[in-house]
């Protein structure tokens, strides 16, 4: 993997991500669809790559044809198969700089309904999926147990995760897991989206939501080609430094540095901790198999509250940082989804139907019979963002959130917000996600069956019995 080969294989992702863009921006079904630029170009680099393209021209061509591999030469593919595992430290990193952290006590009186409501559903997935691996997926399709997870590792966690976690995947022996991981994360948007957008206007027919009052509101065409008007742009970011010092970019790059370093360290005494003590007591080794990115989460979090206390001056633009995080996840779901395997896919075909049907109905059940005994008020605007981020990304649950509740008069997009804090430390991508996998090989899907239906219960008596009654 040379450095010119490097090189090349980032020209040629900015190329599928222009293209991608200009697609999506002439497109009005992909623009109805809300399908992320990136996603597009994801999948362009995969339909002109080895796995369509490239096998097409081999059923016509011999072995030595100069396009066998499609476009892409396979040592561009080689270098994209290696990002995901590398940008989505960036992007863990990021969820928590900049961002004033607001007190447990806040956070739980305005996001508490959704955190259980998020939690429930997280864990929920959870157990959906460990009871079909353990009676269906195992037993009959002969999928490893570990494609229990699967569901809230690609529709919580979204592209990231599952891109993420590939490394832990290949360790422990279900390397095929990624990329089921990864397609299931694209079936995620895109019936987070669809589905989504079903249940607003369900519920603007029925009077649940309240903040359409009923009427048939069409989404408003502008901006959904996703270019902002000349005269509406706002700034990326400010300058936080004078660039004759340092430039501002390089300095907030350098903070995410240091929040993955934080998290680097604390990863390696966990390691180092485990195996001193109940490593070598049980025989039973969990953190050598847990990747790094919700420790750079956490790692983050440190470096926040340290700069929260010390830096008077204020360094850390959280726009900046956005626009850092943006990027990573752009290359990250451009290279995750470029490199899926579709034959793994193929091979996996109804497991991977078979999950992928049991995710949304779990979401949607949860949403319609759930959340309005969960949610004290406006639990439709409130739940149909837990919703769209449980199928989608949190990305998706904005979306839904900003058609259900377009004038934001509701508290569901501040509770939105307040949730992440007690939400995506531990699922969603958090530690429990990332240890998910290493749990059921060490101890069993039985096991981990157990604990996410006591954690799932716990979090559904919470809102039925807590917030519910208010």
């Amino acid at each position: 993997m040379s450095p010119e080969m490097v090189g090349l294989a980032f020209i040629i992702l900015g190329l599928f991500i222009v293209i991608g863009k200009w697609i999506r921006v002439f497109s009005p079904l992909l623009q109805k669809l809300f399908l992320p630029s990136s996603i597009i170009a994801g999948l362009l680099a995969l339909l002109f790559g080895p796995e369509i393209f490239g096998r097409i021209v081999g059923l016509f061509t011999t072995d030595d044809f100069f396009l066998v591999n499609g476009v892409v030469p396979p040592e561009v593919v080689e270098v994209w198969s290696e990002l995901p595992g590398l940008f989505i430290n960036i992007v863990f990193a990021s969820l928590f700089l900049g961002k004033t952290l607001p007190s447990l006590k806040k956070v739980w009186i305005i996001g508490g309904p959704q955190v259980a409501m998020g939690q429930m559903v997280s864990w929920g997935q959870y157990v959906v999926g460990l009871l079909l691996a353990i009676f269906l997926l195992a037993p009959v399709f002969g999928v490893n147990p570990m494609a229990g997870a699967l569901i809230e590792i690609s529709f919580v966690g979204g592209h990231g995760t599952a891109a993420g976690l590939s490394g832990t995947f290949t360790e422990l022996g279900f390397e095929e897991g990624a990329d089921l991981a990864i397609g299931l994360a694209t079936i995620g948007i895109l019936t987070g989206v669809i589905v989504g957008i079903i249940l607003i206007n369900w519920g603007a027919r029925t009077g649940r939501a309240k903040e359409i009052g009923g009427q048939r509101q069409g989404l408003s065409s502008e901006g959904r080609n996703g270019i902002v008007e000349l005269e509406n742009r706002d700034s990326a970011g400010e300058l936080t430094t004078r660039p004759e010092s340092i430039e501002p970019l390089s300095l907030h790059i350098a903070y995410v540095g240091i929040a993955i370093l934080i998290g680097f360290f604390l990863l390696e005494g966990l390691i180092l901790l485990e195996a001193f003590t109940w490593g070598p007591w049980t025989d039973t080794y969990l953190m050598i198999y847990v990747p790094l990115f919700p420790l750079a989460m956490v790692g983050g979090i440190i470096t926040q509250l340290i700069s929260d206390k010390y830096d008077r001056f204020r360094l850390i633009d959280r726009k900046m940082i956005n626009r850092i995080s943006g990027f990573s996840l752009d290359i990250l779901i451009v290279s995750a989804l470029a490199t899926v395997s579709l034959a793994v896919i193929g091979e996996n075909f109804a497991a991977f139907v078979t999950l992928a049907v049991a995710g949304v109905v779990w979401n949607v059940l949860a949403f319609i019979f759930l959340a309005p005994k969960m949610i004290p008020t406006y639990w439709f605007e409130r739940g149909i963002g837990d919703f769209g981020q449980a199928t989608g990304i949190t990305a998706t649950g904005l979306l839904l959130m900003k058609v259900a509740d377009p004038d934001n008069r509701t508290p569901a997009l501040e509770g939105f917000g307040y949730k992440q804090i007690l939400f995506e430390p531990f699922v969603g991508g958090g530690l429990f996600t990332a240890a998910s996998l290493p749990l059921i090989f060490q101890f069993g899907p039985v096991a981990v069956l157990i604990l996410a239906s006591v954690v799932t219960l716990f979090w559904l008596l919470v809102g039925l019995l807590y917030f519910g009654r208010k």
